[in-house]
């Protein structure tokens, strides 16, 4: 049991770190927050990859995409939402991303894995819906990668 919530403990601090080296990327609806990253799945401890079924792999990328809720007090809390999307890179090939909801504790995260391309710009197009009676919101970001050799 300990071991697991380590384990947990690791990814929620690999997930945050990751896209915190990226900047604060999130798109802001109303009271909700869509919070979304694009990281080199070598990124992942062996121990995380492995306790969340994850392929850790020079040219795999992970999608990880978050929803949160502002309260009347200013803090957030998580909510559970449907992701859903694509990534294309410039050679206009589209990879339909399969998103798998993660709860760990408080946190929700909906992760994809995809195939990322050498020094590409490389086009995420998402829809989220966090709200069953709203339509869902599309979030849309272009990232480039690097592969590590």
């Amino acid at each position: 049991m300990l071991r697991r919530l380590m384990i947990s403990v690791a990814l929620v601090g690999t997930l945050f770190s990751t896209a915190t080296a990226y900047a604060e990327q999130f798109a802001r609806v109303g009271d909700y927050e869509i919070h979304y990253s694009a990281v080199n799945s070598s990124f992942l401890t062996p121990e995380v990859a492995q306790a969340h079924n994850l392929q850790r792999s020079a040219n795999r990328g992970l999608v990880n995409v978050s929803v949160r809720e502002r309260q009347d007090d200013g803090s957030t809390r998580a909510v559970n939402a449907s992701v859903q999307g694509h990534v294309s890179g410039l050679t206009g090939v589209r990879e339909s991303l399969s998103f798998r909801t993660v709860h760990d504790g408080d946190a929700t995260y909906h992760l994809a894995p995809f195939t990322m391309r050498e020094d590409e710009s490389m086009r995420f197009e998402l829809s989220v819906r966090y709200d069953r009676n709203a339509a869902p919101e599309q979030v849309n970001f272009i990232q480039r990668f690097y592969i590590d050799r």
